[in-house]
């Protein structure tokens, strides 16, 4: 990959005329004001569907309120709703363009980011095959088409959603108040670890995953690569749990904690590897997402 073909994407935000230290701070707080409203206007769609009680067991019952169809559905939109949080705040702050977010090469490449799925897609599926001929079905099969379907489509916008916050407007913000990109990596993956309610070996697990995410998007100069391994991991979660092949838990357990972290690391590294030498990273992107 050229270096200097692109700006650097960690410090990204420092070229733009408009951009000042302390306005992604009130890109943050308009974003969160958005983000709420948001989320209550997704819990009153699903209380007309569900009763109200489903609903607030649902999302106070950890991450193991991922085990049912309905749990899933919120849990994953909950996190989707970021991107309309994050661009109507860009739009009312206007710092810099919400393109820039997505990438230092001209907005969000469709064309990479559907490149990127398919070497964590084969190690992933390779993983849980081998998974599921050791340890054999924990529980019963709930995956029906309806499911597969919304995941499809819902997943991938849950992670590009958190990729966006994650990995662009934190690692970003970090990026142009320090301009040092290893430790812009490293904070957004304090604040990324720190927001998932795992056991201490989840968090770890977690933070760990947020470095690698981190090194893609800068090493890419975006987040297509970064969102697309992002969401093979937790499609590839949604669907084995749904066979009854694995079990959505705040506690994780050394063997998942060990499973994990050799997997993101090879899918990552091989993306990068691959990545680099195909130059799926040094195409100029036109499309201003």
């Amino acid at each position: 990959m050229s270096e200097n073909k692109f700006p650097e994407y960690i410090t990204f935000p420092r070229t733009f005329e408009k951009y000042r230290w302390y306005k992604p701070i009130l890109v943050f707080i308009i974003g969160a004001i958005v983000y709420a409203v948001l989320q209550v206007l997704l819990l009153m769609i699903f209380n007309i569907a569900y009763d109200t009680n489903t609903i607030t067991q649902l999302i106070t019952g950890g991450y193991e309120a991922l085990n049912s169809e309905v749990g899933s559905y919120i849990g994953y939109l909950s996190v989707a709703i970021f991107i309309p949080s994050l661009y109507i705040a860009t739009k009312i702050v206007r710092d810099r363009p919400f393109s820039s977010y997505s990438s230092s090469r001209g907005g969000w490449n469709w064309k990479l980011f559907f490149k990127s799925l398919l070497i964590p897609l084969v190690v992933y599926i390779v993983y849980e095959i081998i998974h599921a001929l050791i340890f054999g079905q924990k529980s019963a099969n709930t995956l029906t088409p309806t499911f597969f379907l919304i995941c499809l489509i819902i997943i991938p916008l849950q992670c590009i959603g958190e990729e966006y916050v994650m990995r662009g407007l934190i690692m970003q913000t970090f990026g142009s108040w320090f301009k040092i990109p290893v430790l812009a990596i490293v904070l957004q993956s304090i604040v990324f670890a720190s927001m998932h309610p795992y056991s201490i070996l989840g968090v770890i697990g977690v933070f760990i995953q947020g470095i690698l995410l981190g090194f893609i998007a800068w090493r890419s100069n975006g987040l297509e690569a970064s969102c697309a391994l992002h969401s093979v991991n937790n499609l590839m979660s949604a669907y084995f749990v749904a066979l009854g092949f694995e079990v959505s838990s705040s506690l994780i357990t050394p063997y998942d904690f060990a499973s994990t972290m050799i997997v993101s690391t090879i899918s990552a590294l091989a993306l990068y590897y691959v990545g680099t030498k195909k130059g799926w990273f040094e195409e100029k992107t036109e499309n201003l997402w």
